[in-house]
């Protein structure tokens, strides 16, 4: 009987809601994962733990604030409760509050960087907590390709992601003696409720520098997460994987 790639494993997923977080929520379902959905957003988050439950795989919905360290434990607590253990996390959870820097309030930037940068610190060091007695495990972390080159309007949401990177080689540092990976993903251009928004000459322009020519679909980065999540990666931390379709290369 062939096995799948998370067979046995407990996967945790911030802003799972919705998304690309729905996108690996399901794929690492689909690939014999125990899914915690996680998102603040009640009626999101019940409704992919629905989903995937009346599909036949196990998962939980759960929530708070990835910027809160009460809430981000309690999370992982949920998964420890729930399902025994805790072999995936996925710090992907996010918001933006774009604005020119000359007109982007320090409140703006204050919260992007608290959602991102300090929600991905609180639930790696969450997340390694458990995973070290484990002697396992694999954190994963959503950067940007806007982390990479910056994007007008996004003095915040740039640094964040570029920050994430930082934090992610770090961590992986201190943890690869323990048995956890640390990785980080850079999407580019996905299709997603944001880029279904944009004026369609904008969104032409954008996909016009991919090289491979075309949008990417959240499957495209769920599929990456679920290599990077398996044994297939088991000798890779510290990482960078831009799933862009060659954009900034």
């Amino acid at each position: 009987m062939t096995m799948n790639r998370l067979d046995g494993k407990v996967a945790l997923i911030t802003g799972a809601g919705g998304g690309l977080g729905r996108a690996m929520a399901g794929t690492f379902a689909a690939e014999g994962a125990s899914v915690v959905i996680a998102d603040i957003n009640v009626e999101a988050r019940e409704r992919t733990a629905d989903d995937l439950r009346d599909t036949g795989y196990q998962a939980v919905a759960t929530g708070g604030d990835v910027a809160s360290e009460g809430d981000v434990d309690a999370m992982v607590a949920t998964a420890l409760r729930e399902f025994g253990s805790l072999d995936v996390m996925v710090n992907n959870a996010g918001i933006t509050r774009d604005a020119r820097m000359l007109k982007m309030t320090l409140e703006d930037f204050r919260l992007v960087i608290e959602v991102h940068l300090q929600g991905v610190w609180l639930g790696t060091r969450a997340a390694a907590a458990v995973m070290r007695n484990q002697g396992s495990g694999s954190i994963i972390n959503m950067s940007s390709i806007s982390g990479k080159v910056g994007n007008l309007g996004q003095t915040n949401y740039s640094a964040a992601k570029a920050g994430i990177v930082g934090l992610t080689k770090a961590a992986a540092k201190e943890l690869a003696h323990l048995g956890i990976r640390v990785n980080a993903i850079q999407p580019g251009l996905i299709r997603t409720a944001m880029t279904e928004a944009m004026r369609p000459d904008l969104l032409e322009q954008r996909i016009a520098d991919i090289p491979m020519g075309r949008i990417g679909e959240p499957v495209d980065v769920a599929k990456a997460a679920l290599f990077l999540a398996s044994d297939l990666s088991s000798y890779m931390t510290g990482t960078v994987t831009e799933v862009s379709g060659g954009r900034h290369m």
